[in-house]
């Protein structure tokens, strides 16, 4: 079984950092793409951060400039730093992961619980 961990989340001020972590765990032969979503109150879940296993990034628009997305193939983990933070950032953050399980056939994909993300004066 397959199990994505996260942490780093917390309370933040406008123009902070923060570092998040995404561990994957269990029976895993490979990884494609490992991403960040965001989800406020109230609104959709969406794309802020992916990487895939070659190393190719895509960010969100809003993030660009002040998010990075990172990963450690050998730890089957992925990091989202995130800088220049501001209160529109507030949300849960959704780790993601596209594996190859050596039992499966196909890739499937996990979430993870999520983290929450405050920034606040």
């Amino acid at each position: 079984q397959v199990q994505l961990v996260e942490s780093g989340g917390g309370l933040v001020q406008p123009g902070g950092s923060l570092r998040l972590s995404c561990a994957a765990s269990g029976s895993i032969f490979s990884i494609y793409t490992m991403n960040w979503y965001s989800q406020a109150p109230g609104k959709e879940r969406e794309l802020v951060a992916a990487i895939t296993s070659g190393g190719s990034t895509n960010y969100a628009a809003s993030v660009k400039g002040r998010f990075t997305i990172s990963r450690d193939n050998a730890k089957n983990t992925v990091f989202l730093q995130m800088n220049s933070l501001k209160p529109e950032d507030t949300a849960v953050y959704y780790c993601y992961a596209a594996i190859r399980s050596y039992s499966g056939s196909s890739l499937v994909g996990h979430w993870g619980q999520g983290t929450q993300v405050t920034v606040s004066s």
